[in-house]
């Protein structure tokens, strides 16, 4: 069962350099765990590619429904190794397919968040940045803390009030980190995917360490109106 985030150590003060810091630290302590987790997700990554024959409608239902329905398995598993492995926790690889236990929430979860941020999007650019950004967590709580799709939209909401800045932020420096890492022959994009997640992980932490969850595992913000 998972320990509420009141019984946790505590985190560093919620900060894009100290989330860095904090991630950087992490991901050298757990170096082949996080490696090897980047690479199952970004092998599940690959999409199937039409070709532009006969089967290139049906290669393209395959493609959407794989990045739908099972792509977010992966990437939600990966999203709580990060979480385990910055908060000290034992990390194993294998974890990373945990997803399927709890599959139907990830799955609604996942399409929730997109279709959300989607309509933002759509609306305008910087309502759908705004709502990435407000919704970035939406992954962890399923995962960390058990939660249905709808009551993780609506935690990470209230959990990330007054930090959507230092998220965004933190994602605009991931971009340069990223491309740092490519401008390395490849070499550095697997550490440099690992730090960012180690970084959002730990900013995650710092974040939910300054709210309260009541007995159904719903965060309530303590400053909330």
């Amino acid at each position: 069962m998972n320990q509420t985030m009141n019984d946790r150590e505590p985190m560093p003060e919620a900060g894009i350099g100290s989330a860095l810091a904090y991630g950087w630290s992490s991901m050298k302590s757990n170096f082949l765990v996080l490696f090897l987790a980047v690479l199952v997700v970004v092998v599940f990554m690959l999409p199937l590619e039409p070709d532009g024959g006969e089967f290139d409608t049906l290669l393209q239902f395959l493609s959407t429904s794989y990045a739908l329905l099972l792509y977010p398995i992966v990437n939600y598993g990966a999203d709580m190794i990060f979480v385990k492995a910055v908060r000290g926790d034992q990390v194993e690889v294998k974890r990373i397919f945990d997803g399927f236990k709890n599959y139907i929430n990830v799955v609604l979860a996942s399409l929730l968040t997109l279709g959300l941020i989607g309509i933002g999007l759509i609306v305008f650019l910087i309502p759908g940045i705004y709502l990435a950004c407000r919704l970035a967590f939406v992954s962890y709580l399923v995962m960390d803390e058990g939660l249905d799709p709808i009551a993780a939209v609506e935690a990470s909401w209230r959990i990330t009030r007054g930090h959507a800045f230092k998220i965004f932020a933190l994602g605009f420096v991931s971009i340069f980190i990223f491309f740092a890492g490519l401008a390395l022959l490849l070499v550095g994009v697997f550490p440099a995917i690992m730090w960012i997640k180690a970084s959002f992980a730990a900013l995650y932490l710092s974040i939910t360490g300054n709210v309260v969850v009541d007995e159904h595992q719903r965060p309530i913000d303590d400053n909330a109106v």
